[in-house]
């Protein structure tokens, strides 16, 4: 099912829509002292699911093979121990029937290239949920209730492989669950499809004078205090402002095909709300957001959204990829009202498989994993 697996540079990583498996992205992570790899690998073409999400073109290679690859982050967990994470990776998506097959393949053939002391991989999977389109699992009116119990979802993923080694992890580290716009539409038909209160606070922000503009790294200290601001009020993971710095610094090195954008909503000069906007590809992604919490009548997150999905649209971006939402309209998630400002954009909810791993050295991937259960907080990456 894999084959002719082989390193090589992360400057030669191939474009993508996924923001996560670029060379930009590894770049930032090794900044930070994170071990970054990078693999090609060539998949059976007739084992995927072509365009499903992304719309690719993947390298063709012969002999109904297609070539393709991953960014792997190698990351300490403690008492000198790795695991090899790879965010939103691989991209190529099997059959459903086949995901199973698919990683224990990759992952057997991962396996000598990483560290000795690496004791699991874990896919932090963008794949369609399994469970997704099966009406057994939503509720009488329409509502996605979510995935079985662990144990039915490894049951499921483990039941076309050889080694039954695939886990469900604790916990998901990137959103597993997004809206994506449509951004082959007219702007009037984007508009027709939000709900008309988005709709209204929109203009309604126009029309009250907010200003949304293209900012530099010169004004990064003023999007860090909005960022301050929305972490202690929402309670999530605060990175430090050397993070977003090189971001911003990395995103100078790379070529046309990645651009990364800070915006920022003034009303009179007073900054209201921010966000990191990244064009990768065919694809344009809601990376990281803040707002103030004063004049929040003014409706400036709703103008800087507006405003993004107007410049992707620029760019020639066809998916607006607003990166997290909770998986249900349960108001008991700490993710609702994420889902309750974005759903107002329209667009279609994606559900993912999330995070699965592939242990290595069980005895020390099963002290790891209890050691995540009792320490699961939520948090953004």
């Amino acid at each position: 099912m894999i084959r002719q697996i082989e390193s090589k540079s992360i400057q030669d990583i191939f474009s993508t829509p996924i923001v996560q498996q670029t060379s930009f992205w590894g770049n930032v992570k090794k900044e930070f002292g994170i071990e970054a790899l990078a693999l090609n690998f060539k998949a059976r073409k007739d084992d995927l699911i072509i365009d499903k999400l992304n719309g690719l073109l993947f390298n063709q290679s012969g002999n109904g093979y297609i070539q393709t690859d991953i960014l792997i982050l190698i990351q300490n967990i403690g008492y000198n121990k790795t695991i090899a994470y790879i965010p939103y990776g691989p991209e190529t998506e099997p059959l459903d029937e086949l995901s199973g097959e698919f990683l224990e393949s990759l992952s057997e053939q991962i396996i000598p290239f990483l560290p000795n002391n690496c004791i699991a991989i874990r896919y932090d999977l963008a794949w369609e949920s399994l469970w997704s389109n099966d009406p057994d699992y939503y509720s009488e009116n329409g509502e996605w209730l979510g995935p079985p119990e662990t144990r039915i979802q490894e049951l499921r993923v483990n039941m076309s492989t050889n080694n039954w080694n695939l886990q469900k992890a604790p916990s998901n580290i990137l959103p597993s669950n997004t809206i994506l716009l449509n951004l082959k539409k007219g702007e009037n038909d984007l508009l027709n499809s939000m709900k008309s209160k988005t709709r209204y606070n929109i203009k309604l922000s126009q029309k009250r004078g907010v200003e949304v503009k293209i900012c530099s790294i010169e004004q990064l200290d003023i999007w860090y205090d909005l960022y301050t601001q929305t972490a202690i009020r929402n309670n999530f993971h605060l990175h430090p402002i050397e993070y977003f710095r090189v971001i911003l610094e990395e995103k100078c090195k790379q070529d046309e095909s990645m651009l990364v954008f800070l915006l920022i909503a003034f009303y009179n000069n007073t900054p209201l709300a921010s966000m990191f906007l990244t064009l990768s590809a065919n694809r344009a992604t809601y990376l990281y957001g803040a707002s103030s919490s004063e004049n929040r009548n003014l409706m400036a997150t709703y103008a800087i959204q507006w405003k993004a999905i107007s410049l992707a649209r620029e760019y020639g971006c066809e998916i607006y990829d607003m990166f997290g939402v909770s998986p249900t309209f349960s108001d008991n998630h700490p993710m609702y009202g994420l889902m309750r400002f974005k759903s107002g954009f329209g667009g279609d909810i994606h559900h993912s498989l999330g995070c699965w791993d592939y242990p290595i050295d069980h005895r020390e991937y099963d002290l790891f994993k209890a050691m995540e259960i009792n320490n699961q907080s939520y948090h953004q990456v």
